[in-house]
């Protein structure tokens, strides 16, 4: 048959180099990878021959193999499953498809020796470990149903070889031509029997497939019988006081391709009419693609310990979906679809229990562990606050489980239910201020007012805190408002005007205000004076219901249309720029130089909040011409 040569991709190509030359001291894991892609081989056939099963597969002994030979010095990975065609070997192995590539290679030459184990894992390049501990690699193959299979070989040097075969079994088999053993660099002789079997018992004894030893002579040099290195435990299903941590470790690190350890184990058994099993995991650190719209995300799904479907989402809400785990049934069908799930009354009610279970044990995190609780929210908080808007079920468990930085003087993260319970008397809001970074709103104008009166604000700098503050309508009697929308009336000072002297200032900048709110009428609804500003000269606010700027470009980034809203322009009449401005309108029947001042005034307000001016040359001009007259 004939066979053509190939170049890499150039990602796969560089990935190829690092894999070489080694990225981290623990080479083991390239058989932890193996035997992992080997799993999900036999757990695809299986799928396939429920829903086929007119697939003409052997599926009457599904295993894997591990099978050595120390002349030849090379270690072979085999398994029956679902094997791949000629096109796939190309798709799968010749290129690395994934968007994640090139921060994935970036991650990985930053990345320590911990941090770079799980990383190969999470990115889905397993494949490319077996590099690190062999000078060749030979691929063969023939994908169930399939006739013909194929040879895919390389040395790693930038290309590969592809080969159609007429005599390939049923299943992959990878072999890895070693390199010699080199202890001082952590690279093993992988054809001992024993280094195997520690390998398989650490990242593989829970495999529910047999992993096989074969080949190893006996003392008569015959074949041995095969030996099963793993113990096949469904975790899930036993007692927890009967299960190490250990175990429980190394069942996440398979199932969720993350290779640290996780924040927390969630082990659920639920009896009665529909009888499932549940272990969960909470990662200790977000993936790298949590925030995008293709994430794979949600559980395995078992039923009658039968692997069913990777990647369930139906099983958790999207604000959960970087919990992973196990749930295996025992009443639904094994020819489930991923449609069907969507409609299934069972799978409901597992949700809704399910989504109970995960945030209770957050609760209990955040009493028991601050730390831990700690980490959870920094990695996660910003995913679990898309429940708030989208899951009104579950929404006071998320906000019972839900921190905030806050101006309060020891500077921790708060619980709304902190807040409240330290309100002074007579205030029935809770008052926030939300903002790209907490730098930028911890210094905005709006704040001015509150800080001079120890008022406690909270600072909300993710994108879903635009909109899920609107969903909120209260906690606990209060309602969240905005300290940048609307008139605020905070409690009066001793240094406060009284009313006779508000009155005869609002007289006073009466012309003022009106003049400006015809100069700047493109861009303000209203000018008025300010009862929030305390230092700053200007700022600008929405009114109660208005959209702010960030969230109308939240949805214009989205393709929605949305009006430009026109905001609230207020002055402080304390300060000595604002001061000036009203006696020059005053004393001045000429006020066509004050009209660039009163739109610098604008554009400085729109720059205080983090904003960009509309027209940022004019902006220069305008500053550096009222800087030069002050020389």
């Amino acid at each position: 048959m004939s066979t053509e040569t190939f170049e890499f991709q150039v990602e796969a190509r560089q990935l190829l180099q690092l894999m070489i030359h080694s990225v981290y001291s623990n080479k083991d894991v390239f058989l932890r990878e193996l035997v992992s892609n080997a799993s999900d081989a036999l757990d695809k056939l299986r799928l396939a021959k429920l829903r086929d099963d007119t697939l003409d597969a052997d599926v009457s002994d599904p295993h894997i193999e591990l099978e050595t030979d120390p002349d030849a010095r090379t270690l072979t990975v085999r398994d029956n499953g679902i094997g791949m065609s000629y096109d796939e070997v190309g798709e799968l192995i010749g290129t690395i498809a994934n968007s994640g590539t090139a921060r994935f290679l970036k991650e990985l030459k930053e990345a320590q020796d911990a941090e770079a184990e799980g990383l190969i894992g999470q990115f889905g390049v397993g494949f490319y470990s077996g590099f690190m501990v062999a000078d060749e690699v030979t691929l063969l193959t023939r994908k169930a149903g399939e006739e013909r299979g194929t040879r895919w070989s390389s040395r790693g040097e930038g290309t590969y070889t592809l080969e159609r075969v007429d005599d390939a079994p049923q299943g992959t088999s990878v072999v890895l031509h070693l390199k010699p053993a080199d202890p001082d660099n952590q690279l093993h002789d992988y054809t001992s029997v024993w280094k195997l079997k520690e390998i398989v018992k650490r990242y593989s004894d829970f495999i529910t497939w047999p992993i096989r030893l074969v080949g190893e002579k006996g003392d008569d040099g015959a074949a041995a019988e095969p030996e099963t290195l793993n113990s096949m435990k469904a975790l899930w299903a036993r007692p927890r006081d009967e299960v190490s941590e250990d175990e429980y470790h190394e069942l996440y690190k398979h199932i969720g391709h993350d290779w640290r350890e996780p924040l927390e184990t969630i082990q659920l058994h639920a009896e009665g009419t529909f009888e499932y099993q549940a272990l969960l995991f909470v990662p200790s650190h977000a993936p790298h693609d949590l925030f995008r719209q293709n994430m794979r995300h949600g559980l395995q799904l078992y039923v009658k310990r039968v692997f069913i479907m990777d990647d369930c989402e139906a099983l958790l809400p999207s604000y959960l979906r970087f919990v992973k785990g196990v749930v295996d049934a025992q009443d639904l069908s094994l020819n489930v679809s991923r449609e069907i799930l969507q409609q299934d009354r069972h799978i409901r009610m597992m949700q809704r229990r399910l989504t109970k279970k995960v945030l209770s044990s957050v609760k209990s995190m955040m009493t028991r562990d601050a730390d831990k609780y700690a980490t959870f929210w920094r990695e996660f908080g910003a995913v679990l606050k898309e429940g708030l808007v989208t899951d009104p079920d579950n929404r006071d468990a998320l906000l019972a489980v839900a921190s905030f930085a806050s101006t309060h003087e020891d500077g921790d993260a708060v619980t709304l239910k902190q807040y409240v319970e330290r309100l002074p008397e007579g205030q029935d809001d809770i008052y926030y201020i939300t903002g790209e970074s907490r730098e930028t709103i911890d210094n905005s104008p709006h704040m001015e007012a509150f800080r001079e009166r120890g008022i406690e604000v909270l600072l909300l700098t993710d994108p879903v805190d635009e909109v899920w503050v609107d969903a909120v309508g209260e906690f606990e009697g209060k309602r969240p408002r905005s300290v940048a929308k609307g008139e605020i009336d905070l409690d009066a000072r001793e240094d406060d005007k009284s009313e006779d002297e508000q009155k005869q200032q609002a007289e006073a900048y009466a012309g003022l205000l009106g003049w400006m709110r015809e100069r700047l009428d493109d861009d303000v609804k209203e000018v008025r004076l300010s009862t929030r500003l305390t230092r700053s000269p200007a700022c600008l606010v929405a009114d109660a219901d208005d959209l702010t700027p960030a969230l109308e470009n939240m949805y214009r980034a989205m393709g929605q249309e949305v009006p430009h809203s026109k905001r609230v322009l207020e002055l402080n009449p304390d300060h000595a720029l604002v001061k000036g401005l009203n006696e020059a309108y005053t004393e001045r029947e000429d006020r066509s130089e004050l009209a660039d001042t009163a739109e610098l005034l604008y554009t400085l307000a729109v720059v205080a909040e983090g904003g960009r001016p509309k027209d940022p040359a004019r902006f220069v001009r305008l500053t550096a011409d009222r800087l030069e007259r002050t020389l």
